[in-house]
């Protein structure tokens, strides 16, 4: 096993901080078998099966292998109908770690996104954030926003290696307060380690100016903290000061700087579902509450198991050590230096959770609106069986004035790794894989759209190829 980079490697062999203590056995596939399989998933990976995936890349999503101390919460599970246990001991551990005084479970991160962008948006409002999330933008349009992107401009250079790609250019967001009303503008959302980016960070003293500016203006700050645990391993790597400071104390820094946060606790607390709402304003949280129970489920349980509350609590606390972030963003990063040695076009600098291929420069003979991703998708599940998804012109949607594709800057293949779940071993494997699609690509075509769904089309569209 090679060695990684980061603080606890040093220059001895890296090895993972846990052992395995159970294995899921994983089925191999012949290339027919693979054939068939994307057919009948029309081109789409969210559309294949999961006993047909050799090695599982679609998503950090819930994805991720929770620890013996988190299956011996379930355990715990209190699962009253209201006034459950965990979820007192969940609002005790998102205080003491995030420090947000308010705290409202909900099934996932899309659930807390629909609670706040009913509650805080009115029709005609325009929504700035640090680039797009997919299903955080539809929940802003389809409370009559508008989202408008401030990130700086290196984001969307995938060769950039400005290391904090997730940066709020504080010039556009000015330009739009100035063109549009501060009153119009509900509030900022800010997204740790920036998924369409590339799994891009934002640095603490862009916080501190968003903040001042967000004061001047009297606009909430409201962090998307999926991944912002991750985001501050990164402060805590490349920002000047920040070296001597722990993860946990960046992370409350952030979130200090904040007025409240949605949360899919899939990604960063290390569970298999759960997400949360988070506030300090008591008015909007009491609202939160009122409209959770149209939607979610009593302001104590949100959707979630007793159960699924405790491994969230103790996911948390798992998360925010340095033990876990070395090796979780150091398995990421071994992945990505393995490929940009191979000549594969990654985006830069390494991010967090996933290792994203520039698919323009891999596919330079596709057009855009063939969806070279959505194509190198299928192509590295018919290689081998490892299961990615495109973050590119299929995610961005349609423009809806024009009906026409957005062909955003980015059109990225994501290789999102799980959260203590593959070895090194595996990594050489999707290393290989890559490697070996890449020598073909020049007999690769693109795909058209047979079948498109109106909203959030990447997960259920229907491909076939372009002859």
């Amino acid at each position: 096993m090679n060695s990684m980079s980061g603080p606890q490697s040093g220059s001895r062999t890296w090895a993972e901080p846990y052992k395995i203590k159970m294995v899921e056995l994983l089925r191999m596939t012949t290339r027919e078998e693979r054939e068939q399989a994307i057919r009948e998933a029309g081109y789409n990976t969210f559309l294949t099966r999961s006993r047909d995936v050799y090695i599982d890349l679609l998503t950090d999503s819930g994805t991720g292998a929770m620890s013996d101390r988190q299956w011996a919460g379930l355990m715990l599970g209190d699962e009253a109908y209201a006034g459950s246990e965990n979820f007192y001991h969940l609002e005790a551990v998102i205080k003491e770690y995030y420090g947000y005084e308010y705290m409202l479970p909900t099934h996932q991160g899309r659930g807390a996104e629909n609670l706040m962008s009913q509650l805080l948006i009115k029709p005609g409002d325009y929504v700035p954030g640090n680039m797009y999330f997919t299903t955080t933008r539809l929940h802003q349009e389809l409370a009559g926003g508008t989202f408008v992107d401030v990130i700086v401009d290196q984001a969307h250079d995938p060769e950039s290696s400005f290391p904090f790609k997730g940066n709020v250019d504080i010039a556009k967001l000015n330009r739009l307060v100035q063109d549009v009303g501060a009153k119009r503008v509900p509030y900022i959302s800010l997204e740790g380690n920036v998924n369409m980016a590339g799994g891009q960070p934002f640095s603490m003293s862009n916080l501190n100016d968003l903040h001042s500016y967000c004061r001047k203006h009297d606009i909430p700050i409201m962090l998307d903290a999926t991944r912002t645990i991750e985001n501050a391993w990164f402060i805590r790597e490349r920002e000047d000061g920040y070296a001597d400071k722990s993860v946990r104390e960046i992370l409350r820094e952030i979130c200090d700087l904040t007025d409240g946060c949605t949360m899919s606790a899939k990604k960063d607390a290390l569970v298999n579902i759960g997400g949360f709402f988070a506030c300090n304003d008591e008015e909007l949280f009491k609202k939160s509450q009122n409209l959770a129970v149209v939607y979610e489920g009593l302001h104590t349980y949100g959707g979630l198991a007793g159960r699924d509350m405790e491994a969230m609590a103790q996911g948390i606390r798992e998360a925010v050590t340095e033990e876990h972030q070395a090796a979780r963003i150091g398995q990421v990063r071994y992945l990505g230096e393995k490929l940009d040695a191979a000549g594969i076009p990654i985006v830069k600098p390494i991010g967090s959770h996933a290792i994203y291929i520039n698919a323009k420069r891999f596919l330079p003979h596709v057009d855009q609106d063939e969806y070279p991703a959505q194509t190198l998708a299928a192509e590295l599940y018919i290689e081998s069986g490892i299961r990615t998804m495109e973050r590119g012109n299929v995610s961005a949607g349609r423009d809806p004035k024009t009906g026409k594709n957005r062909r955003p800057q980015l059109e990225l293949l994501r290789l999102a790794i799980p959260r203590r779940v593959y070895t090194q071993a595996h990594m050489d494997v999707v290393t290989e894989s890559v490697i070996d699609v890449y020598k073909r690509r020049n007999e690769i075509r693109g795909l058209r759209i047979v079948y498109e769904p109106e909203y959030l089309r990447f997960f259920q569209a229907r491909f076939e190829p372009i002859s």
